[in-house]
C-alpha cells in the first residue's frame, strides 16, 4: 500500500504496470472510473478475482451477462425496505448484545475491537440474512472463519504478485496453494452449516414475496422459523427452477464474505475515529439524546434515520478508510480514457483508496471532517464511491448502514470512547479488504460515570 501511494503522488491520474504478459492500468481519477463503471459495457471482472473462485465461483461478485442479471433480480426483494424493517429485530438484539459484552472491559487500558465486532456483525448477518442463529452454538467457528477469510485475501495478492502462481497446476501444489485447499474446506463447512440449519427450520416450503409491499403484515414475521430470510429467497428460487444448490452455495459465499467483512472492518475505524475525535463523539451523542424520547427506550428504524450526523460520521469513515479499496475490469475492446487510450486485453484497477484521498475533490482530503456529508456534495460523483457505483453497485448497501448506525448509537449510548491507536499508526497492508496491520484498539469508559 506504501508504494502504491508512492506511485500515486508522482503519477497522480493514471498509472500502467506491466506485470508478465498481462497489461493493468490503474485508474486515480473519477472521470476514467465514471468511464468503466458507469453502465453495462465494462462490467466484465479483472484477472485478480479470478484468484477467488475456488472460494465464490460465480457468485453475485464474479458472475457478469446473463447470469448476474438473473442473480441480481432474485436477491434484490431480500434488501427491500420493508424487510429491512423485519431484519431490525435481529440487529438491534445483536447490538444489545454487543453492548452487554463490552461491559468487560469497562475501565480497561485498551481493547481490541476486533474480537467484539468480528461476533456482532457475523452473528448479525447469519441470523437476519442467513436466518441462522449460530451464537447458540458453542464453538469457536466464528473466530476461525474469520481468520481463514484474512488468510485468503493475504493469499491472493501473494499469489497475484507472482506470475507464476498464476497458473493451477502450479499453484496448486504450493504451499500457499495447499493451506488455501484446508481454509477452503473449513468455510465450505461453515457454510453448509448456515444452509443446513435455515433448511431445518423451513418447515411449510414458502416464502410470502407478496409481503412486501404490505407493512402491516407482521404476523409472518414472529418467530425465527418464519422469519423472511435473503436464504429463503434462494431456497424458494431452486424450488421454482431458478438456480441449483450450486448457485445457492456460490450466493451465501458471496454474501458471508462482501456483507460480514467489510462491515466488520469499517465500524472498527469508525469506532477509533470517533475515538480521537471527542468533539465529534459528542455530536453525535448529543443528536442520539435529542431524537430519543427516553434514555432506557429502544432505537428505532425512524430513530435512525434522523441521526444525519451519525450518518454523516459513518461516510466519512468510509471516504477514509473504504473497506472495499480497489474494483477490477477487463475490456477485450480498447478504451479510449480522458488522456489515454488503452489497448484490448487491459486489466483495470480502479483505487477507491485513493480517489476518496484526492485534494482537488475534498478540502482537507486526509482530516476526519463528517460535516462534508451535511452539505450537498462538491465533489465528482465518482471520486466518492465506497459501495461501487453503476449497475454493479452494492446490493446490501442500506443494510450495512443500517447495521453501523444501529451498532455505533448503541454503544455510544452506554460508554465514552476514548482513544488508544491513533490515526497516524494505521498502517494500511494490501489485502481484498483493507485492513491494518495491527489491531485497533480504543478504551471504553461508562457514560455519565463519576
Amino acid at each position: 500500500m506504501k508504494h502504491l501511494q508512492n506511485l500515486t503522488e508522482t503519477y497522480r491520474d493514471f498509472i500502467k504496470i506491466k506485470l508478465g504478459p498481462l497489461k493493468f492500468a490503474l485508474i486515480l481519477n473519477p472521470e476514467d472510473a465514471e468511464i468503466l463503471m458507469n453502465g453495462t459495457k465494462f462490467n466484465t471482472k479483472g484477472v485478480i478475482y479470478k484468484f477467488l473462485q475456488p472460494w465464490l465461483n460465480e457468485g453475485l461478485l464474479l458472475s457478469d451477462g446473463e447470469k448476474w442479471h438473473q442473480r441480481r433480480k432474485i436477491l434484490t426483494p431480500a434488501f427491500h425496505f420493508n424487510i429491512l424493517r423485519h431484519y431490525y429485530a435481529v440487529l438491534l438484539d445483536k447490538s444489545n448484545d454487543l453492548v452487554k459484552k463490552l461491559k468487560s472491559e469497562e475501565g480497561k487500558s485498551k481493547t481490541d475491537l476486533s474480537p467484539y465486532i468480528t461476533d456482532f456483525t457475523l452473528y448479525s448477518l447469519c441470523e437476519s440474512a442467513m436466518g441462522t442463529a449460530l451464537d447458540k452454538d458453542n464453538s469457536d467457528m466464528g473466530i476461525r472463519y474469520k481468520n481463514a477469510i484474512n488468510k485468503l485475501g493475504s493469499y491472493l495478492f501473494y499469489r497475484a504478485q507472482r506470475i507464476w502462481l498464476h497458473f493451477n497446476i502450479i499453484y496448486n501444489i504450493s504451499k500457499v496453494g495447499r493451506d488455501q485447499k484446508k481454509l477452503l474446506n473449513l468455510l465450505t463447512t461453515f457454510r453448509n452449516k448456515v444452509i443446513a440449519k435455515r433448511i431445518e427450520s423451513y418447515h411449510d416450503g414458502k416464502i410470502c414475496t407478496g409481503l412486501l409491499n404490505d407493512a402491516n403484515d407482521n404476523d409472518l414475521f414472529l418467530t425465527k422459523k418464519k422469519r423472511l430470510a435473503m436464504l429463503d429467497l434462494l431456497l424458494e428460487a431452486e424450488k421454482e427452477g431458478k438456480i441449483d444448490r450450486e448457485g445457492i452455495h456460490e450466493e451465501v459465499d458471496t454474501f458471508m464474505f462482501a456483507g460480514y467483512d467489510t462491515t466488520e472492518t469499517t465500524l472498527q475505524f469508525a469506532f477509533m475515529l470517533l475515538a480521537n475525535h471527542q468533539n465529534v463523539q459528542d455530536k453525535v451523542v448529543e443528536e442520539c439524546n435529542r431524537i430519543m424520547s427516553s434514555p432506557d427506550r429502544n432505537l428505532t428504524m425512524n430513530d435512525l434515520s434522523q441521526m444525519k450526523y451519525l450518518e454523516a460520521c459513518i461516510k466519512e469513515t468510509l471516504r477514509l478508510y473504504p473497506p472495499v479499496h480497489f474494483i477490477s475490469r477487463k475490456s477485450d475492446q480498447p478504451v479510449q480514457f480522458k488522456k489515454y487510450r488503452c489497448p484490448p486485453g487491459t486489466n483495470y484497477i480502479i483505487v477507491i483508496h485513493e480517489l476518496h484521498r484526492r485534494s482537488d475533490q475534498f478540502e482537507e482530503p486526509l482530516e476526519f471532517k463528517p460535516e462534508r456529508f451535511l452539505k450537498l456534495p462538491t465533489w465528482h460523483p465518482f471520486s466518492y464511491i465506497p459501495f461501487s457505483a453503476g449497475p454493479r453497485n452494492c446490493i446490501g448497501q442500506k443494510f450495512a448502514m443500517l447495521e453501523m448506525k444501529l451498532a455505533i448509537s448503541s454503544v455510544l449510548r452506554e460508554y465514552r470512547l476514548l482513544p488508544v491507536t491513533r490515526p497516524e499508526d494505521i498502517v494500511i497492508y494490501m489485502d481484498m479488504i483493507l485492513r491494518s496491520k495491527e489491531p485497533i484498539c480504543v478504551k471504553f469508559e461508562k457514560r455519565n460515570a463519576k
